[in-house]
């Protein structure tokens, strides 16, 4: 199974251990195309490599045109996070966002009230595995 797995970069890196934890659990069940989100230092690493935004953007969209599901952890708002949860919709991808309800920001009416998007509220990754595992079950 591919699977997207979205969090914030330029919006804010204090996530990033989290979000190696959850890609760890992700793939327990496929390929993470986007692995690098949970990585120290990627904006970094893409500048070495000479990518511009646009190839960041076209390589992001390929991605997610791809993958078979959408995760998304959503604590830190994120302007690209949401760029990609809209195109998921659109393109009717299972979605399913991950929210930390002790956070600094409220999250979004526009991803908590869209019926396209499942939200799981949670406080440590071990919480959310067998919601990641039902999700990916649902959606095989």
């Amino acid at each position: 199974m591919d699977i997207f797995f979205s969090g914030s970069i330029r919006g804010g890196r204090d996530d990033v251990d989290l979000y190696g934890k959850l890609v760890d659990l992700l793939q327990q069940h496929g390929t993470v195309l986007s692995e690098h989100v949970g990585t120290e230092g990627i904006e970094a690493d893409q500048k070495e490599a000479g990518l511009s935004d646009g190839d960041i953007h076209d390589q992001d969209v390929a991605w997610l045109q791809q993958a078979e599901i959408v995760v998304a952890e959503v604590t830190t708002p994120s302007l690209g996070v949401g760029y990609e949860l809209g195109r998921a919709v659109a393109w009717e991808k299972p979605v399913l966002c991950l929210y930390r309800p002790d956070a600094e920001h409220e999250l979004s009416a526009m991803v908590r009230g869209n019926g396209a998007v499942e939200v799981t509220e949670y406080r440590t990754p071990a919480e959310v595995e067998s919601v990641l595992d039902e999700f990916v079950r649902r959606h095989r």
